[in-house]
């Protein structure tokens, strides 16, 4: 079985999607099936298809977050010294050494990255490049538009 990391929010955020499904989306689901079921023929009605289609899609989706939280290796960033090294769940702040324009990436598990939210996988190239390296380190990242090199100007455990 597949180890999947994954910080302590993301674990918490799985479990709320988790709840949710499984406490309201499927009640409700099959309330709306055998409320379809009462209206009579089942080929042509197209209510009761939707809904189980929506709740094999639903059903696939908890079990998918079962065997995810299963195999989950939840890392508290937190609990772990600060030694300046950038590892999974810390909070990194790079500098293009071109530009000199910095942005700050949280290394997170896949089911939790969003670029938007400044969280990107731990599988991403830039995350490759900065696992094991430390503050004031100059890492090179291969891009679709190039080799660009940053500067590890922070590393912090929040």
């Amino acid at each position: 079985m597949n180890k999947y990391p994954m910080t302590v929010q993301g674990a918490r955020a799985l479990e709320e999607e988790l709840a949710h499904l499984t406490k309201v989306l499927r009640p409700q689901l099959s309330q709306a099936i055998g409320e379809a079921r009462e209206l009579g023929d089942l080929k042509e009605n197209a209510e009761y298809h939707a809904a189980r289609e929506q709740q094999g899609m639903v059903e696939a989706r908890i079990r998918d977050i079962e065997g995810r939280l299963q195999n989950a290796v939840v890392i508290d960033v937190t609990t772990i010294e600060h030694t300046g090294k950038v590892i999974f769940g810390t909070t990194v702040e790079i500098a293009n050494c071109e530009t000199d324009e910095s942005v700050t990436y949280q290394i997170v598990g896949e089911d939790e990255a969003d670029i938007k939210l400044g969280k990107i996988s731990v599988g991403s190239p830039i995350a490759r490049a900065l696992i094991g390296k430390s503050e004031g380190d100059v890492v090179t990242v291969q891009t679709p538009s190039g080799v660009i090199e940053y500067e590890i100007v922070e590393v912090r455990h929040l």
